[in-house]
């Protein structure tokens, strides 16, 4: 999306495998969008591939590309310690203007912030799945946050076509922190025998309006990333009735069943 919008982007990641792996995926992707934008248009949607891919470089070593870069944009695996260690090392090597961001959906910026000399360069940038569809872009500013910072956020969301909504440092955000409640809640319904999963789904999406029921979302997400941010905000507020574990998640996770990338959560897939 960054590419696409004419900023020059180094994507890094651990292997060049899975880097090239990557590379194709943005192509597919790519030519989905192009199918839309440019229908009529074909030469003129080659030509806008071929130009966004042009912006775009690979590189497994984080430390020796940083050094020319304005904003880091962290979208590695939901650890606090494994995100603390990348933006310490990180931190020695970049620029002193660079921001820093993370697209978390469920830790705290402050304590990634606190891993670095740049508090009033750090940020967060929620982007949702999947990104070249979705327009909201969550910028959340910490109690450290620069408004500079802050507004160069905000102007880097816009410049890549998204709507940016603004939010404090807090559990969740905005769409988690109401979500995944939501989510739990209906699960919660489901262990007490009130109503099926499938009539659940069904309510919402005719009675709310929503494309997915809260089962559907449940195993899109994967039940190991919900299991992984009900627990982590369960033991910053325990007595939080909205953010109580379930034991029927709990279960479906040990046993391997994480949804869709499993083949099977709440429903079955083939």
């Amino acid at each position: 999306v960054a590419a696409a919008s004419g900023h020059t982007v180094v994507l890094v990641d651990q292997s060049d495998e899975i880097l090239k792996k990557s590379t194709k995926g943005i192509e597919e992707s790519l030519k989905r969008v192009t199918k839309k934008k440019f229908a009529d248009k074909p030469e003129a949607g080659a030509e806008f591939i071929k130009k966004t891919l042009k912006n775009l470089t690979t590189s497994t070593d984080a430390a020796s590309v940083v050094h020319s870069t304005d904003l880091v944009i962290e979208a590695i695996v939901e650890n606090l310690e494994v995100k603390n260690k990348l933006f310490k090392t990180l931190d020695k090597f970049a620029p002193e203007h660079t921001i820093f961001a993370s697209n978390t959906s469920s830790l705290q910026i402050t304590k990634m912030a606190n891993a670095t000399t740049r508090q009033d360069r750090f940020g967060g940038l929620h982007f949702f799945n999947p990104v070249p569809m979705m327009k909201l872009v969550e910028v959340i500013k910490t109690p450290m946050t620069s408004q500079k910072t802050f507004e160069s956020l905000v102007d880097f969301s816009k410049a890549v076509g998204k709507s940016p909504v603004s939010c404090k440092d807090t559990p969740g955000f905005i769409v988690n922190r109401l979500l995944v409640p939501y989510m739990m809640e209906a699960v919660r319904l489901f262990e007490r025998g009130d109503a099926s999963k499938e009539d659940i789904d069904v309510a919402m999406k005719l009675g709310a309006g929503y494309p997915m029921g809260p089962f559907e979302l449940l195993d899109y997400v994967g039940l190991d990333t919900s299991k992984y941010i009900i627990d982590g905000w369960h033991s910053l507020e325990p007595n939080n009735p909205l953010f109580a574990p379930s034991p029927l998640l709990n279960k479906l996770v040990e046993e391997k069943k994480l949804g869709k990338k499993t083949g099977e959560g709440f429903y079955k897939y083939k």
